[in-house]
């Protein structure tokens, strides 16, 4: 009786034992499963946790630069990376271009094919005023459901072949994902093909033409969440960011704020 008991005893420490390692291995593993689970994921995403703070992603800064990619820079530095999405013109990159030109900021315009054909001028305007133009691809598709790499890039390298003809430059090496969507392997693609991909840290709803926000409601969304490293997002297409920039770059200088370019945030 006394030896059925031990057993039973031992039994029971044995799956107990068995219980604890493998909660411990499990717990152990889990940070590492969180980061490759966060890379899968094919929408860019922040988390805005304090004003004045950056966000988390949902790949963080370290998991993300192992592909070339960034999506914020130091924080401990109050520098700003602007950046401008350009999928078409309707009138309005003079202005911004004029503001940033007034502040001495160098920005990024990301452009798609058809901003190449239709309006190389502020092409050439963007690259002799000294600010760079990344890469948007060429038709501007979800590129998260472009798996193989002939057609990722045929995608990057349209622009490239149309931007050497306008300019007669190479194209820096800036890849911005369409809408942010992004898979593991186009991150790879890029990465292979020297790109380095760019997400964001700052952006707010500015791309619906006939939903303009208000100057007020722009501000309500850019000047809190402002921080340092900030990848700061806005589109080129919008009226009220081509007439808030002056005042933004203004306020956001008087906070204590520089600007950088993307060629500084990569090579950090």
């Amino acid at each position: 009786m006394v030896v059925i008991i031990g057993k039973k005893q031992i039994g029971i420490a044995l799956a107990c034992l068995v219980a604890i390692v493998t909660g411990i291995i499990v717990f152990t593993a889990r940070p590492q499963a969180a980061v490759q689970a966060s890379t899968t994921n094919t929408n860019w995403g922040l988390g805005f946790h304090e004003n004045g703070k950056q966000p988390t992603g949902n790949a963080s800064a370290a998991t993300l630069k192992q592909y070339n990619a960034y999506y914020v820079g130091a924080a401990d530095k109050k520098i700003i990376y602007l950046t401008f999405d350009a999928g078409y013109e309707n009138g309005y990159t003079p202005a911004i271009l004029d503001a940033l030109k007034k502040h001495n900021v160098k920005a990024t315009f990301f452009v798609v094919g058809n901003y190449l054909n239709t309006s190389p001028d502020l092409v050439k305007r963007m690259i002799s005023e000294g600010h760079i133009v990344g890469n948007h691809t060429n038709t501007h598709p979800d590129m998260s459901k472009i798996s193989d790499m002939e057609s990722f890039k045929k995608e990057i390298g349209a622009v490239e072949e149309k931007f050497k003809e306008i300019t007669g430059q190479d194209m820096k090496k800036y890849y911005r994902p369409p809408q942010g969507k992004y898979s593991v392997s186009n991150l790879q693609q890029a990465k292979e093909l020297g790109y380095h991909t760019i997400f964001w840290s700052l952006a707010y709803v500015d791309w619906y033409q006939d939903k303009q926000p208000t100057k007020e409601e722009a501000f309500s969304k850019l000047l809190p969440r402002i921080h340092p490293g900030a990848v700061v997002l806005l589109h080129s297409t919008s009226k009220t960011n081509s007439e808030i920039l002056d005042e933004l770059l203004t306020k956001w200088q008087d906070d204590g704020y520089q600007f950088g370019t993307l060629d500084q945030l990569c090579s950090q």
